[in-house]
């Protein structure tokens, strides 16, 4: 199935180039807006298009949909909201012109209700999911959301621009100073005569109180009132760092709750004083919080809680707190193993954070959906938010065969649900469900409303793939995700593993993956000990043993698919890849078993302990064993001799396969100083290597060209050592 050098497309253009769900809303019970992501080789950009879907429910329960044309986002659409009434609508745009300016725009369908320019009010929106904020007032009179804070004017320090102020790290570059800007405005609906000064949009910030320091940064806001705000704090770390946070749930961040004044003196101007706020810090000082929303209807909020320190992203809680009440429930605990008599075999909640509106009702009671990995699957779960560990499991895989992962997109805050699911060699379709009660336990009737547009061609060569799921003898929970053609052949084996380590690579779609698999690889993929999905206590479990346990899940994974033939074993037949911690153990396993690999290319990878090279050096100490402390980031010689030999660099002299380095030069996560540290390494002791340097991209190498070229280089490196 492998395309000839001469084609102009690779299977891995065609796969990218499928647009994935990446948001919707309901805009009414019977129109639902989808906004979806693809990649566009030809340019060399990342596409935003729109689609609505207009729902009738017919006599027999199902639903006729009629779907729009596509039509490209504008660029300038920087974040965009719907109110809670699904009246209003807000939008956060940025000119691309020469002299980039900034507007907040509010719309009542096609009237604009309130627009401010705030070039010169701050600098950059924030979109993402972590510091980002965009959340309308119960009134729907006001907004808050985040933006970069111009650098404070202090004409008393000669010395101030040189002052280092730290950023958030990877994927925040430059990001110093998320501030909350709230705007009001008022309504015209229903207004006669002409505007006056009085009725102008006001802006104004949202600074934490003067009195905690060091500073506190905030995001995630959510209105829980007219005058309060939910926001996540963002802390220094006890030794003045801010860590990176991409990724890294274990974070010291905290729920805290505004009070706003928005009274301001008469003798200055409403837009540029700051809301004087009082703070509370609602959540527990001992964990990291963070996505905190209100129970429609009610007092309470819900917010999702991890472990302060230790692994950057294990087994997370959900947690209920009466902001009248001023009491706290835990809803989920962290889960340590399965149990198939406890909340109906559920591995734990692990999630980033939840969808914006994520509330739906079942006769009188109200569920939270959220997504999680349940083993190497990802499903979609509903949480009863009055009732303790009361967890249901909508999307459950039906058989062995089930492969389906799941990611929900948007609820009305009612019955329906939007969601995305794929699988292996199956690209995202989006499915609408229906909430309905069945007995004490609530279910959802689903139906697939749109699929992607294959090229015939390409879906013909899909559907000759099979992936598999198979729990590695002896070494649970560790198990593989297999590519492998129906027809069985002999076929040399990719190794593609996971970063983290506490991630997974689910069963959803990849189009990298995917690709690989069409070009002649029978693909093994394995979640070792410390992925995602499993429990906590296996997530734990890594903790002290990197470079050894996890590195004996991969090989274990390799022999068992040599002995049950779906794998040959010798020169020629075994390849590595993987990025990041992937990256990590892909140079251990060329070391630790020269003779089994025959070629490896490695993203970024983690090779020697170098805290400093880092915008996470509490990962190399956590990891391995070590508690990080001041003494600790000094690298002491007993520390360094505990830590060299579970570093690749240690087996450096033992390598035999031909190396591939691909590096990003802007990445903070995994600085480059690591892969050429390799590199050099391996060339002054006469080993085939090379590598390949990417500007301006970051950790991920998941911009247009770096992606593709990633892929076509790898798969022209395991030839080369075919050949």
């Amino acid at each position: 199935m492998a395309k000839s050098a001469e084609s102009e497309t690779s299977w891995f253009t065609e796969l990218a180039s499928i647009p994935v769900y990446a948001s919707a809303r309901f805009v009414s019970d019977q129109v639902v807006q989808v906004v979806s992501s693809s990649r566009d080789h030809t340019r060399n950009a990342k596409r935003t298009t729109s689609k609505t879907f207009f729902l009738d429910s017919n006599a027999n329960g199902a639903v006729n949909v009629i779907p729009s044309a596509s039509q490209d986002v504008s660029p300038e659409v920087v974040a965009s909201a719907t109110s809670p009434s699904g009246k209003l609508t807000v939008i956060l745009r940025e000119t691309n012109s020469g002299d980039k300016k900034r507007f907040v725009e509010v719309w009542e369908g096609e009237r604009l209700e309130a627009s401010v320019d705030v070039t010169g009010t701050h600098g950059s929106f924030y979109a993402d999911d972590q510091l980002g904020s965009l959340s309308f007032s119960p009134s729907e009179t006001a907004l808050v959301y985040t933006a970069e804070a111009k650098a404070p004017d202090n004409d008393d320090d000669l010395f101030a621009k040189f002052r280092l102020v730290p950023d958030f790290g990877e994927g925040y570059i430059g990001k110093k100073r998320p501030t909350l800007f709230v705007v009001r405005w008022t309504s015209s609906a229903g207004a006669t005569g002409a505007p006056s000064k009085d009725d102008a949009p006001s802006i104004r910030s949202v600074p934490f109180p003067e009195e905690v320091t060091p500073a506190i940064f905030l995001g995630q806001a959510q209105f829980a009132t007219d005058d309060t705000l939910l926001t996540t704090g963002f802390e220094y770390s006890n030794d003045g760092k801010l860590l990176g946070i991409k990724g890294c749930l274990n974070r010291p961040t905290a729920i805290w709750e505004l009070k706003l004044d928005f009274s301001f003196p008469a003798d200055t101007e409403s837009t540029n004083t700051p809301i004087t706020a009082s703070a509370t810090k609602i959540s527990d000082t001992k964990c990291s919080t963070r996505s905190a929303r209100i129970i429609p209807g009610s007092n309470t909020a819900l917010w999702l809680s991890h472990e302060l320190g230790g692994p950057h992203a294990s087994c997370s809680s959900l947690h209920s707190f009466g902001l009248q009440a001023r009491e706290g429930t835990t809803l989920v605990p962290v889960v340590e193993k399965t149990n198939e008599n406890v909340m109906d075999g559920f591995a734990g909640l692990y999630a980033d954070g939840l969808i914006a509106r994520p509330f739906v009702r079942s006769g009188n009671r109200t569920y939270l959906l959220a997504q999680t990995s349940q083993g190497s699957r990802t499903e979609v779960i509903l949480v009863d938010v009055k009732k303790r560990e009361t967890v249901v499991r909508l999307t459950p895989a039906e058989s062995g065969d089930d492969l389906w992962s799941w990611a929900p997109l948007a609820t009305d805050g009612k019955k329906w649900i939007l969601a995305a699911r794929s699988a292996p060699t199956v690209p995202n379709e989006l499915v609408l469900g229906k909430l309905e009660e069945d007995g004490e336990k609530p279910k959802v009737r689903w139906q697939v409303i749109e699929k992607p547009s294959v090229p015939s061609p390409v879906q013909n060569a899909l559907d000759e793939l099979k992936a598999s799921i198979l729990p590695i003898p002896d070494r649970y929970p560790v198990e593989t995700i297999v590519f492998e053609p129906k027809q069985q052949k002999s076929q040399p084996l990719l190794s593609f593993i996971h970063g983290g380590p506490h991630g997974q690579i689910p069963t959803a779609f990849a189009p990298a993956l995917a690709a690989f698999a069409l070009e002649g690889f029978t693909l093994n993929v394995p979640n070792y000990t410390g992925s995602t999905g499993f429990g906590d206590f296996y997530v734990q479990k890594l903790m002290g043993q990197c470079g050894t346990l996890d590195v004996q899940d991969v090989k274990a994974s390799v022999d068992f698919l040599v002995k049950e033939g779906k794998a040959a074993h010798g020169p020629n037949k075994q390849f590595i890849t993987g990025g990041s911690h992937g990256g990590f153990l892909g140079a251990h396993l060329i070391g630790q078993y020269p003779d089994t690999f025959s070629a490896a290319v490695l993203r970024n990878p983690v090779i020697s302990s170098q805290p400093a090279s880092t915008d996470i050096p509490d990962w190399y100490f956590y990891e391995f064993g070590v508690t990080p402390s001041a003494e600790t980031e000094q690298m002491p010689p007993a520390l360094y001799a505990q830590l060299y030999p579970a570093s690749p660099i240690a087996h450096v002299r033992n390598v035999k396969a031909p190396v591939l380095l691909l590096l990003g030069l802007e990445d903070r996560r995994v600085i480059n100083v690591q892969g050429k540290t390799f590199y050099h390494a391996l060339k002054g002791l006469g080993k085939t290597v090379e590598v390949l340097a990417f500007a301006g991209e970051g950790h991920p190498l998941d911009g247009v060209e770096a992606a593709r070229v990633g892929w076509e280089v790898t798969v022209d490196w395991f030839r080369r050592q075919m050949s």
